[in-house]
């Protein structure tokens, strides 16, 4: 292992300040478990010194006085837990000049406004939803026909803006939904997609196209346990509300696709990969349409890394444990960075 990467900062969110995207709007026991598992999963792997870095009041000043080798961008909060500035991590970083996992601040800029991945992913000819863009001060008066529709905000994470009642059926529930959207979230665009009644799958991928980038099974969000009537979609309420059956009845599991559709789904993650300036590791929503086509529903730069994530579950279906994935992405960033110096 080359050493001059021996001295590793981990960056995470601020657990003393206010989450937006988490249960009670801050960090939770069960946050606090996934943070502990991190760490022990990252200080099991040899040849490399760990700090792990939560406080982001004294991040500058931390950084700057000792940087590491290489920091492990972990943040997937945003600085100071604002979802805007979850490229901020990064921009610091490079004004630092410290090497980092990871996605670098234009890809975060253009993966953050989901209207403008769908825009490029469809110039590379990657099927995604019929879609509109609702302006903030748009007039709400001539709505596309495209029920059923999905809405929800063009710009944020962790599913805010998208509850049980984002799926709607006709003109004046997506009314109501945009009126509500407008009054939670003020001064936020909206998009109106096509509802996809298909299952809902995410892949997940680590390395790097110059040096070597790893699919990983996909997984399928299995919605067979909701109560009837309720919409089959990762809402809020799966996140962030203990009590509400999207948190309790969803469950992941290994995907099971036709060789094609997954090729396909392979395919169109690793165009992205690289359109959109990725690194390291990524993860990519899809869900099936009517008529059997994986359609791109976004992209998550920085995806979520806890050991009860979507992207731990999917390396988990290829026989690898935590701390595998955790060196695999921190080799993925050694050997980019390795090859960017030779």
């Amino acid at each position: 292992m080359n050493r001059t990467f021996r001295r590793i900062a981990v960056i995470t969110g601020d657990h003393a300040l206010p989450d937006p995207t988490k249960r009670d709007a801050r960090y939770n026991e069960e946050d606090f478990v996934t943070h502990a598992a991190m760490v022990a999963a990252f200080e099991s792997l040899d040849g490399y010194a760990f700090d792990f870095i939560t406080d982001h009041g004294g991040l500058l000043d931390r950084l700057r006085a000792d940087p590491p080798d290489l920091a492990v961008n972990f943040c997937d909060t945003g600085f100071t837990n604002v979802p805007t500035k979850e490229l901020h991590i990064p921009v610091l970083l490079e004004l630092l000049d410290i090497p980092y996992t990871g996605a670098p601040p234009a890809a975060m800029v253009m993966c953050y406004d989901k209207a403008i991945v769908r825009l490029l992913a469809q110039a590379h000819g990657v099927p995604v939803p019929r879609e509109v863009f609702i302006g903030a001060d748009m007039p709400l008066a001539d709505l596309p026909d495209l029920y059923p529709a999905l809405i929800k905000p063009n710009a944020a994470d962790g599913s805010v803006g998208i509850t049980k009642d984002a799926v709607v059926r006709d003109r004046p529930a997506a009314i109501r939904y945009l009126e509500w959207l407008r009054a939670t979230l003020p001064g936020r665009d909206a998009l109106m997609q096509e509802y996809l009644p298909g299952p809902e799958y995410g892949l997940g991928l680590i390395g790097n196209p110059e040096t070597e980038i790893m699919s990983l099974p996909p997984l399928e969000v299995d919605f067979s346990k909701l109560p009837t009537g309720l919409n089959p979609i990762l809402s809020f309420e799966s996140k962030a509300i203990p009590d509400s059956p999207y948190w309790t009845n969803i469950k992941f599991k290994r995907a099971r696709l036709p060789q094609a559709t997954e090729t396909a789904m392979v395919s169109s993650a690793r165009s992205m990969f690289r359109r959109l300036g990725l690194r390291d590791t990524a993860r990519f929503d899809f869900r099936i349409a009517a008529d059997g086509e994986p359609k791109l529903m976004e992209v998550n730069p920085n995806p979520a890394w806890a050991n009860d994530g979507k992207l731990c579950f999917m390396a988990g279906f290829a026989g690898l444990e935590y701390r595998d994935m955790l060196r695999l992405i921190l080799e993925a960033a050694i050997a980019r960075l390795t090859r960017r110096v030779d």
